[in-house]
């Protein structure tokens, strides 16, 4: 993402274009949240495993209060050094994410398409078993 910044006494486009997704996000997770209240029944969901080209995601979705709380990574593309970089970016990314938004619907993380789609797929299934 570029940002064209203007030297001007104060804030800069990026500072207020950073403030303004922050608040987007705030604003969108406190009504999800809500929302979400009584969304899913509480307990452990285990989404099936999405095949992707570089191999399996399988995820677990935790449910506490009606609420999404914690996303377990049970299985991801770790067979090479390049896999295991970008999963280790990316998927602490996708499951903070997953957890604010209170659904698989999540941005991409550049680089790591194949495991967003795993790991969406997968955590999708699982909260569908979820709802109530």
């Amino acid at each position: 993402m570029f940002f064209k910044q203007k030297v001007t006494g104060s804030t800069s486009q990026a500072d207020s274009a950073s403030n303004t997704a922050t608040s987007s996000s705030t604003t969108s997770s406190s009504s999800s949240s809500s929302n979400a209240s009584g969304k899913y029944k509480d307990g452990t969901y285990t989404g099936k495993a999405t095949a992707t080209q570089w191999g399996d995601v399988q995820v677990q979705a935790v449910i506490k209060n009606g609420k999404l709380t914690t996303v377990n990574v049970l299985e991801y593309p770790n067979d090479n050094g390049h896999d295991k970089q970008i999963n280790a970016q990316a998927l602490p990314v996708y499951k903070s994410e997953a957890v604010k938004a209170q659904s698989s619907k999540i941005s991409l993380v550049s680089g790591a398409s194949e495991t967003y789609k795993g790991f969406t797929g997968s955590l999708q299934n699982a909260l569908t078993k979820a709802e109530v």
